[in-house]
Order: C-alpha cells, then sequence, then structure tokens
C-alpha cells in the first residue's frame, strides 16, 4: 500500500488528499458510517490494508495508529431513520459529505472509494476498490469499519435479544431469526425489511 495517487494528486498542486470511504451499507440495523482522512507522509510500513481483508485485532491497532498520525481525521455516520428517508446511496453520501466537512483540514481534493461521486463539495475522484489502491482511502475504511462496529456493541447492550454483537447488524441466518422472534427494533432500516417475508 503506497501513496500513488496521493503523489499524483499533490504533484498536480492538490496540497491536501483525503481518502474517503464507507462502512455498512448492506446491514438491516444500524448507521452507515463513512471516514475522511487526510495522513502525512512516511505510514507505508504500517500494514494498512481494505479493512475487509484484516482481522478485527489488526484493525483495532491501525486504528489507534491512524488517528494518532493523521493530519486530519473525521468519522460520521447517517442513522437507520435517514436511511429509510433518502435510501442507502444518499444516505451513504451524506455520510461522506458530514466526514469530509468533520475535517479539522480542509481537504483540497477527496479520494473516494467506488465508482460514485458523493458530492462533498471539493474536487472528487473515484478509485474502484480504492480500500486496496490508496492508502487514505485504506485508512478511512478502517476507522469507518471500527467505528461501526463498537457502534453495534453499544447497541447490543442497549438491544441484547437480537445480538448485534455477532452479527453487526448484517443479514444472517441468526439475525433474521431474532427479528422474528422479537419484530422489528427502533434501529432497524424498514426500507431493509420489505422483502423480510421471503425469509
Amino acid at each position: 500500500m503506497t501513496y500513488e495517487y496521493e503523489n499524483l494528486y499533490r504533484s498536480q498542486g492538490f496540497a491536501a488528499v483525503c481518502g474517503v470511504d464507507e462502512a455498512g451499507r448492506g446491514p438491516l440495523a444500524g448507521p452507515v458510517f463513512a471516514a475522511a482522512v487526510i495522513l502525512p507522509d512516511g505510514l507505508e510500513n504500517i500494514g494498512l490494508n481494505d479493512s475487509k481483508k484484516l482481522t478485527e485485532k489488526k484493525r483495532d491497532a491501525l486504528f489507534d495508529i491512524i488517528t494518532e498520525k493523521a493530519v486530519a481525521w473525521c468519522v460520521a455516520s447517517a442513522d437507520e431513520k435517514e436511511i429509510d428517508e433518502l435510501n442507502i446511496l444518499n444516505a451513504t453520501f451524506l455520510a461522506m459529505k458530514r466526514a469530509v466537512d468533520g475535517l479539522a483540514v480542509r481537504p483540497d481534493l477527496a479520494l473516494i472509494d467506488g465508482n460514485r461521486r458523493p458530492g462533498t463539495g471539493i474536487r472528487e475522484e473515484t478509485i474502484v476498490k480504492g480500500d486496496a489502491k490508496s492508502i487514505s482511502i485504506a485508512a478511512a475504511s478502517i476507522l469507518a469499519k471500527v467505528s461501526r462496529d463498537r457502534y453495534m456493541l453499544e447497541l447490543d447492550k442497549k438491544y441484547p435479544e437480537y445480538c448485534f454483537a455477532k452479527h453487526k447488524g448484517y443479514p444472517t441466518a441468526l439475525h433474521y431469526e431474532m427479528i422474528k422472534k422479537y419484530g422489528v427494533s427502533p434501529v432497524h432500516r424498514l426500507s431493509f425489511l420489505k422483502t423480510l417475508d421471503k425469509h
């Protein structure tokens, strides 16, 4: 994982380049999270990678390193009600915009994971599979994933009957079973549960 993309745009005059990624588009419950990160040079060798390829322990360790060493970072979210109101794509874009807006340093350019521009108000460049190609996006993917997982552990304490600690809200057999048993909670995405009768 290198600064290839960051250096490319810096050489074009974009001084502050941030990476942006999301976590939690697929779950049936809880918010979608997004993170924006501006990294300093020299973090190539700390083991950054797409958050999905790392163990939970490694993600937690990298979370601390990234938040300590980043030039600026911000994690934001859009909750289940905003997801139901706006749809998941637009809610994800909203979370991304909130993350960029929350950075202590205003970036000149945002590298976005995927192929859709969220409309953050600054220059945006999309990179498909960016969390495996751009070190800044990889860092953002870790911050978003760890933050969402920790949030779901808090929801697990509030709604223990749904076993959120085990599935983090994703559509597993256990999760569907708990919804059938206990009904829908206040943190479920109603727009995602319209097809529940098929399970």
